[in-house]
């Protein structure tokens, strides 16, 4: 296939840049041939970078056309972020003003930014596979956890947090984007897996013992305290309470009973009254009393999913054959960077109330801390996708199941 579709969609997402600045001007100029002009020559642009991607011959994959639509919205949302920090000026300020209020807070600004780089970066990586021919399912995979993770946060912070009444029709728009990338998720995860190695290396690799793999054994030995951070962060407590659900939310529930229990277990899950989780909540992570909920979701989500995710991890580690291993590290590790990247960017952003924000004197250790909390996992996923002889099974055994 032709390199020239991959060629578009670059320059169609830097084409948002133009846009998103004329749209702005002429939203502000309230004159109605100006926005005509502004749409037409959308339209035009749009319809030019699409004759140029589709020249020779239209990828068959309904995903490139997805990511298409993606990376440009991923650079959008890069503009928001810099519009945001007061970086640039005049491309987005319309936008801001009438936007959902989460956009606002420093979880927002840290979600554009990732979108905006990491998330467009591996939209670029995808389309390229795409446009040769090649595999992208360990990025795909990647991707489907750093999304999923970002959709649970947004969904269930603005369930429960100070936001919770602010739903508009951004809000309807932004589901529609989750479920596009649902099924896409679906659609990676249906992709055959492309790993193939000699039954030889396989056998000597799963024969050796625990001590004959001391990277495998250092692993085991860091996730042992990963988990337990990961649980303690948890159970800090938190003494700010979280805001009713909006009204016409609560009509959809069967019973107002079942809200309340739902409330209930997410304050017991979060009101730990050890004297540690107190200090160092007021010490190092002030920004998990942060009433937007952000923060409080985070730490729940990760609890609840990265524990037992250590715990298979140990398993998977100790027992040979466990093939999921490598697809199962992807999808945890783009999960856990993305929230340690809004989590630590968001306790330090101005936009967080200064109470909320990390003290300067604790600042070293909060880093430290958060740091190699995220790359024990990433550089996990990257033992076992580049050698994954210990998780294959022969074919021999595949056949005979």
């Amino acid at each position: 296939m032709s390199a020239s579709a991959g060629t578009g969609v670059f320059v169609l997402s830097l084409m948002s840049i133009p846009i998103c600045y004329l749209f702005n001007s002429f939203i502000y100029n309230n004159s109605a041939e100006a926005f005509l002009f502004a749409g037409c020559s959308t339209v035009l642009i749009l319809a030019i970078s699409a004759r140029f991607m589709l020249k020779k011959k239209a990828p068959e994959d309904p995903l490139f056309y997805v990511y298409a639509v993606y990376a440009f919205l991923s650079v959008v949302n890069l503009i928001i972020g810099l519009e945001q920090d007061n970086i640039i000026d005049g491309f987005m300020t319309f936008y801001l003003k009438e936007a959902d209020p989460h956009i606002n807070t420093a979880h927002g600004h840290m979600i554009s930014y990732w979108d905006g780089c990491v998330h467009y970066l591996m939209y670029l990586l995808m389309i390229a596979a795409i446009t040769w021919g090649d595999s992208y399912r360990a990025i795909g995979l990647y991707w489907v956890g750093s999304f999923l993770m970002r959709a649970t946060v947004y969904i269930l912070g603005n369930a429960v947090g100070k936001y919770g009444t602010h739903v508009g029709p951004l809000f309807i728009f932004h589901m529609l984007y989750i479920s596009v990338s649902v099924w896409a998720c679906f659609r990676i995860f249906s992709q055959p897996s492309t790993r193939d190695m000699q039954s030889t290396n396989m056998q000597n690799d799963q024969r050796t013992g625990l001590l004959g793999r001391p990277l495998d054994l250092l692993f085991i030995i860091f996730l042992i305290p990963t988990l337990a951070f990961c649980v303690f962060r948890g159970l800090v407590r938190n003494s700010g309470k979280i805001c009713p659900m909006p009204r016409q939310w609560q009509n959809h529930l069967p019973t107002k009973e079942c809200l309340y229990v739902k409330l209930f277990v997410f304050e017991v899950a979060l009101d730990c009254s050890s004297k540690w989780c107190q200090d160092y909540t007021q010490q190092y992570e002030p920004y998990l009393k942060d009433p937007s909920a952000y923060p409080k979701v985070q730490m729940l989500v990760s609890m609840l999913y990265s524990g037992p995710y250590y715990i298979i991890t140990l398993y998977g580690l100790l027992v040979p054959g466990c093939e999921w291993m490598p697809d199962l590290t992807l999808v945890h590790s783009g999960a856990l960077a993305q929230a340690q990247f809004s989590h630590i960017g968001a306790s330090l952003h101005t936009r967080t109330p200064f109470s909320y924000r990390v003290p300067a004197d604790s600042q070293p250790v909060f880093l430290l801390v958060n740091v190699l909390y995220s790359l024990v996992p990433q550089a996990l996923c990257y033992r076992c996708c580049t050698q994954p002889a210990f998780f294959l099974r022969p074919a021999t055994e595949k056949k005979n199941e």
